[in-house]
C-alpha cells in the first residue's frame, strides 16, 4: 500500500483572537480509500447490523426490546391502558431516535394492526391495518395501549439476574441486552430487517406447533421437523401452496420461498367474488391496482366492477363478475397475474452472540434452547444464593435460641454500640452477618415463639437448596423445566392455525388451463390497409379470388398452421402479439378482420408488417432511410408472461424504409434513391449484417449514402432477373451500390 501522503497548505481560516487559532485549520490530508472505509464506513455498517436491523435470539431488535421493557417498567402488564404518547415519551429514555420511530414500532406490535401472529401490545384506537397502505394509524395522542398478557412470558424472572443489563445511552438507567423469553419468539412472529450488505426476513409459525417442535428437538436433535412444523402460519391467513423441497430448505438452511394464495369465495346470489384473506407480502391497494391494469389492457374481460369493502369485521375485496363468467377460471388467471398469489422469501439471518448467522429452523430452535437453558441456570443460581443467605441468617438465629437471656445480657452490658456485634460473635460463635441480623431484631421479637417460627424454615430451606443444587448439576432437569414452560405457553396462549395448507397442487407446467387448440394448415393473408384473413386450403381452392377494398393489395401471404403466433409491427414502433387460432376461419370472398380494431390499437396506429412464427427462430431486419439496418433476433420478442403488446419494437431515431422477417440467411436487394431519375441497387448477404440484441437499436451502416440519398425499399433478391448480378453484389459493408441499368430498371419496375 502506498505511503500516506500529507499535503500541507497555509491556514485558510483567520485567527479568532490573540493567541487563539484553530488547530489543523486549512490542512488537507490525503489518505487511501481503504483507510477511509475502515475508519468511517465499517463502524457505521457494524452499528446497523448489530444494533439496529437484525433480530437477536430473543426475537427482538433493540427498538422493540426498549419499548417493551419501558412498558413493563411503567406497570402496563397488569395495570390499565395509558396514552400512547406517554409510552413514547418514556421510551425515549432508552431510545433517543425520535418519537415517530418509536410510535411506528409500537403500532406494528399492536393487536389491531394485524402485523404479528402473536401481538405484544394491547392497543385501543385506530392503529391502522398491515394489509392496507392507505389505512393510516391515528396520532399517539389519540390512542391507548398496554402490554398483552403473553408479555408475562417475555419478562418472567427478569429481576432474578436471568439476563445482563447495560447502561442506557446517557448512563442514567439500565436496560436488558436480551429478554428472558420462555418460548421462541424469534419464530413466533415475522421479522423483516435490512442492514448494510445483508438482510433478514423471518416468517412466523403457529405457536402451538412451534412449542411442540421445540420440545421434540430438545428430546431428540434429529427429530423430523417436516412433521412437526408442516408450514409457516401468517397472521392474515391465506392458503399455503406446499412445496416439500422448499419447506425442507427453510427448516434446515433458513432459505427458501413459501407461496401463499389468497382465500376467496363465490357469492352466487350477487354474482361476485369475495376475497377475505391475502398474502402477507402485499396489500389490498396493490392487488386492486394490478387488476385495474389488467382490465385496462384488455387482458381480463370478465370483471364488471371492483371495490374494497373492508370494515371493522375484517378484510373484504369484492369483484363483480359479468353475466355467465366462470369464477374459478377467473381466479386461476388472477393468481398468475396479480399479487393474489405471492411468495414469501425466507432469509433467517439473526444475531447469535453478536455475530450475524443464517440458520434453519432447526438451528434457531437449538440456539434458543441453549439461550433459555442459560436463563434458567442463572435464575436457579439466583434463587439458590438467596436461600443460602437466608439459611445462613436463620442458623445464626437458631443459635440465639439456645440462650436468649445471654443475648440480652450481652447487649445490655455492652458499653458502646459498635461493640454489640463483636460481642455477639464472641458470645455465640457466629459470624458478622449473623450477628448483625440478630442485633437488628426488635425487642418485641425476642421471644421464643418468634424465634421458633423463624427457625422452622431451616428444614424447608435445606431441602429447597438441595433441589436447586441438583438442578444446576443436571442439565436434563433444566431441559425439563424449559419443556414444562413451553407446554404451559402452548396451552395458555396457543390458537388454531390461520393458514390452510394445500398439498395437492398442479404441476408447474400446468400453470394455465390450456384449451385444446386444433392445429391444421392455413393460408394467412395480410393487406396494406391492415386486413387479415385466415383461410383453409380447401376453402382457398374453392374460391381463389381475394376480395379487397378499393386500392388495397395483399402485402404478405404465407402457408402456416392454426397454432402459429402472429407479430404485427406498427408505425408507433410497437408490436402486437396474437395467435392465428384467435381468428376465425374465413373465405377469400370477405374482407377479413381489421387488425387495428381486433387488437385494440391506439388512435392513428396502423400495422406495417406481419411476422409469422411457431418457434421464434430467425431475425427481424429493420432498414432505415438513413442507410442503417437493425438485425434483431426474433426471440427478443418472446416473453414468458405472454404479453400482448411490447413497446420499443424498433428504433424511432430514423425514418423506416422497410422490414423483413428472415428464417434463414439469404441475399437481399436494397434499392437506393440517389436523386432524380437515379436508382441504385445493392445486393448483399444478410449474414454480413451483424446481429444486435436490443430491440430498439439504431443498427449499423449498410449503405453509404450521398447527400439527399435514401434507402427506398428492400426485398429478397430471389426472383430478380438481372443481366449482371455481380455488378451490384458486394462482400463488405457499408457499400454504395451500383446504378441500376436501364434494362434491369425496366424489369424491376414491373415487379
Amino acid at each position: 500500500m502506498a505511503k500516506k501522503r500529507e499535503k500541507r497548505t497555509t491556514p485558510a481560516r483567520p485567527q479568532l483572537g490573540d493567541n487563539v487559532e484553530i488547530l489543523s485549520a486549512g490542512e488537507v490530508i490525503e489518505s487511501p480509500i481503504t483507510e477511509t472505509l475502515e475508519t468511517n464506513y465499517m463502524p457505521y455498517a457494524m452499528s446497523v447490523i448489530v444494533s439496529r436491523a437484525l433480530p437477536e435470539i430473543d426475537g427482538f431488535k433493540p427498538a422493540h426490546r426498549k419499548l417493551l421493557y419501558t412498558m413493563y417498567g411503567m406497570g402496563l402488564l397488569k395495570g390499565g391502558r395509558t396514552k400512547s404518547a406517554n409510552i413514547v415519551g418514556s421510551t425515549m429514555h432508552l431510545n433517543p431516535h425520535g418519537d415517530a420511530a418509536i410510535y411506528d414500532t409500537m403500532v406494528r406490535m399492536g393487536r389491531s394492526n394485524e402485523s404479528l401472529l402473536v401481538p405484544f401490545v394491547d392497543s385501543k384506537g385506530n392503529f391502522g391495518k398491515a394489509y392496507s397502505r392507505d389505512m393510516a394509524y391515528a396520532a399517539a395522542r389519540y390512542t391507548e395501549a398496554k402490554l398483552e398478557p403473553v408479555c408475562e412470558e417475555l419478562f418472567r424472572d427478569i429481576d432474578k439476574d436471568t439476563v445482563d443489563f447495560v447502561p442506557n445511552y446517557d448512563g442514567t438507567t439500565t436496560e436488558p441486552t436480551l429478554l428472558p423469553v420462555t418460548f421462541p419468539t424469534i419464530l413466533a412472529n415475522n421479522t423483516l430487517g435490512i442492514a448494510v450488505g445483508m438482510a433478514s426476513n423471518i416468517c412466523s409459525f403457529n405457536l402451538v406447533e412451534l412449542c411442540n417442535a421445540t420440545i421434540a428437538l430438545m428430546k431428540d436433535e434429529n427429530a423430523d421437523l417436516m412433521q412437526l412444523l408442516p408450514a409457516p402460519d401468517f397472521v392474515g391467513g391465506g392458503s399455503i401452496l406446499y412445496d416439500a423441497a422448499e419447506m425442507r430448505s427453510v427448516l434446515e438452511k433458513g432459505r427458501g420461498s413459501i407461496r401463499v394464495r389468497a382465500v376467496w369465495q363465490y357469492d352466487k346470489a350477487n354474482n361476485c367474488i369475495d376475497i377475505t384473506r391475502i398474502p402477507p407480502t402485499t396489500t389490498v391497494e396493490a392487488i386492486m391496482d394490478k387488476i385495474t391494469e389488467l382490465v385496462k389492457a384488455g387482458k381480463v374481460r370478465e370483471i364488471n366492477d371492483m371495490r374494497d369493502e373492508t370494515d371493522l369485521n375484517g378484510l373484504k375485496l369484492t369483484i363483480d363478475l359479468k353475466r355467465g363468467q366462470d369464477p374459478d377460471k377467473l381466479m386461476a388467471r388472477l393468481f398468475r397475474a396479480t399479487p393474489l398469489e405471492d411468495s414469501f422469501a425466507c432469509n433467517f439471518n439473526l444475531l447469535i452472540g453478536g455475530q450475524p448467522r443464517v440458520l434453519g429452523v432447526r438451528g434457531i430452535l437449538l440456539e434458543w434452547a441453549a439461550f433459555r437453558a442459560e436463563c434458567v441456570r442463572r435464575r436457579t443460581y439466583h434463587d439458590l444464593k438467596g436461600k443460602q443467605d437466608r439459611l445462613h441468617l436463620l442458623r445464626g438465629l437458631a443459635t440465639i435460641l439456645l440462650d436468649i437471656d445471654k443475648a440480652i445480657r450481652i447487649v445490655r452490658e455492652t458499653a458502646e454500640e459498635s461493640e454489640v456485634v463483636p460481642n455477639l460473635m464472641i458470645g455465640f460463635g457466629i459470624d458478622e452477618i449473623q450477628a448483625e441480623y440478630v442485633a437488628e431484631i426488635r425487642l418485641r421479637h425476642l421471644n421464643r415463639e418468634y424465634i421458633l417460627k423463624r427457625t422452622e424454615e431451616i428444614e424447608d430451606l435445606e431441602k429447597a437448596i438441595a433441589d436447586l443444587e441438583d438442578i444446576l448439576k443436571r442439565p436434563a432437569r433444566i431441559n425439563k423445566i424449559i419443556m414444562n414452560e413451553l407446554a404451559e405457553v402452548a396451552k395458555k396462549y396457543g390458537k388454531p392455525r390461520r393458514c390452510e395448507i394445500l398439498y395437492d397442487l398442479p404441476d408447474e407446467g400446468e400453470t394455465e388451463e390450456q384449451q385444446e387448440v386444433p392445429d391444421y394448415p392455413v393460408h394467412l393473408f395480410f393487406t396494406r390497409e391492415g386486413y387479415f384473413k385466415k383461410i383453409t386450403p380447401q376453402s382457398l381452392r374453392m374460391s381463389g379470388e381475394q376480395k379487397l377494398k378499393d386500392g388495397d393489395e395483399v402485402a404478405y401471404t404465407c402457408e402456416s398452421t392454426n397454432s402459429a403466433e402472429l407479430l404485427f409491427f406498427t408505425n408507433h414502433a410497437q408490436v402486437y402479439k396474437t395467435r392465428a387460432s384467435e381468428f376465425a376461419d374465413t373465405k377469400a370472398s370477405v374482407l377479413g378482420d381489421f387488425i387495428p380494431t381486433a387488437l385494440g390499437m391506439e388512435d392513428g396506429e396502423v400495422p406495417l408488417f406481419m411476422a409469422v412464427t411457431t418457434d421464434y427462430t430467425g431475425h427481424m431486419l429493420f432498414f432505415f432511410q438513413n442507410g442503417k439496418c437493425a438485425k434483431v433476433p426474433l426471440a427478443s420478442y418472446q416473453t414468458k408472461q405472454n404479453r400482448r403488446k411490447l413497446l420499443k419494437a424498433y428504433s424511432e431515431k430514423a425514418e423506416l424504409a422497410g422490414m423483413l422477417h428472415l428464417t434463414q440467411e439469404q441475399e437481399l436487394a436494397i434499392f437506393i434513391n440517389a436523386g432524380p431519375a437515379t436508382l441504385r441497387l445493392l445486393l448483399v448477404g444478410s449474414a454480413l449484417i451483424p446481429e444486435k440484441t436490443t430491440r430498439d437499436t439504431a443498427g449499423v451502416n449498410v449503405v453509404s449514402l450521398k447527400k439527399n440519398a435514401r434507402i427506398q425499399r428492400v426485398r429478397p433478391a430471389e426472383g430478380l432477373e438481372l443481366a449482371d448480378p455481380h455488378r451490384y453484389r458486394v462482400r463488405t459493408l457499408p457499400a454504395a451500390g451500383a446504378i441500376l441499368k436501364e434494362t434491369d430498371t425496366l424489369e424491376q419496375m414491373t415487379l
